[in-house]
């Protein structure tokens, strides 16, 4: 008798077990949907400039600010550590804080950040958006949702939740208009694991009748088909090659998710023959011919944009590459460039600065 209880009991948790996680399953994929194609943003236009200058000297930067989550110590379950949200609430503010202050401190005319959450479980709702837009009173703005996730069950022990991060523009030139477009991704089950992507388009007016076509991207991180990883960059490509083909100036900045050295192991010296689905090489010669990677003018040192997030960080140990920096059409000159060397103190990324000027 007490065997054949024993029994109805196991088999019952075992039902019980099933029904859950059937579910959840139905539960995720009744709720998964994409975001609009070819999506117009709203422009919150604060700048006092109506246009950009021909010949006039402009800094731009892009910062993947990690959703305000990764202080050095942090480590991420995706990269072989342990941790899937933010510390704190307080973590969350303080880690956006010092983006904000290096970003004052950088002074660009033009910033993009990636990985800015508007309202999620891991970084404990923080409207990080609206904390760094509201920072900057001079700047015209837009945002666009880069992903709406529904609640994610993983880790099991502590899940990562649900997750609404975007892409965060930001000039002191006005803004006419601006663009999100969704780029391809994955259709089987690792469309739950890489979410939703895409890039923006903001147009900004020049006095000689053309426009400043800046892009801001952030391409997948851990997707697993070469193809879909190939489609996105050519997407992109081809979008910019357009644009520039309409006489305009084309800057796009962002995490790449693409190793842009020729080799960041051998340069930053990595102990570790793992290959990273965010670290193949960026295919610069499938560029268009008039666009290329921007290059760093100030390598004597070389200093890296990323780390890896398999365990704290350490200086000369950690895994580390350069993957975010910005591509340029040729009538952009490239004046200087270079990585912050940030010590990773407010995310898992440096930032990057470059200086340019709009030829004609």
């Amino acid at each position: 008798m007490k065997l054949r209880k024993s029994v109805k009991i196991f088999l019952g948790c075992l039902i019980a077990v099933i029904t859950i996680i059937l579910v959840y399953v139905g539960y995720a994929y009744v709720s998964y949907s994409r975001i609009a194609d070819d999506l117009p943003l709203e422009v919150t236009q604060k700048a006092q400039v109506k246009q950009a200058e021909i010949n006039k000297e402009y800094t731009i930067t892009t910062f993947n600010i990690g959703y305000g989550s990764y202080t050095p110590e942090y480590t991420f379950f995706m990269d072989g550590g342990k941790q899937s949200k933010a510390e704190s609430r307080k973590s969350v503010i303080e880690n956006i804080s010092g983006v904000i202050d290096t970003t004052k401190r950088m002074d660009p005319d033009f910033a993009l950040f990636q990985e800015v959450d508007e309202k999620a479980t891991r970084s404990y709702g923080v409207n990080e958006i609206a904390q760094i837009s509201q920072s900057f009173t001079g700047y015209s703005s837009i945002s666009a949702t880069n992903y709406d996730s529904a609640f994610l069950m993983y880790p099991v022990f502590d899940p990562i939740g649900k997750s609404k991060s975007g892409l965060l523009s930001l000039s002191n030139v006005e803004i006419e208009s601006s663009t999100r477009y969704s780029l391809p991704i994955e259709t089987n089950f690792n469309k739950f694991f890489d979410l939703d992507r895409a890039f923006t388009v903001s147009k900004i007016p020049v006095e000689d009748g053309k426009f400043l076509m800046l892009y801001n991207v952030h391409l997948s991180a851990y997707i697993k088909d070469e193809k879909i990883q190939k489609d996105q960059l050519h997407k992109l490509f081809d979008h910019m090659e357009a644009e520039y083909k309409k006489g305009n100036y084309v800057i796009c900045g962002g995490d790449f998710n693409h190793d842009l050295l020729e080799t960041s192991t051998e340069i930053f010296q990595n102990n570790s023959d793992e290959e990273y689905t965010w670290l193949q090489p960026f295919p610069k010669n499938e560029l268009p011919k008039n666009l290329q990677v921007a290059t760093l003018t100030e390598t004597t040192t070389p200093v890296p944009s990323v780390r890896n997030l398999d365990k704290p960080y350490k200086k000369g140990e950690s895994f580390v590459a350069l993957i975010d920096g910005f591509i340029i059409s040729d009538n952009v000159e490239n004046i200087s460039g270079k990585v912050l060397d940030e010590d990773f103190n407010y995310s898992d990324h440096n930032p990057v600065e470059m200086t340019f000027k709009l030829n004609n």
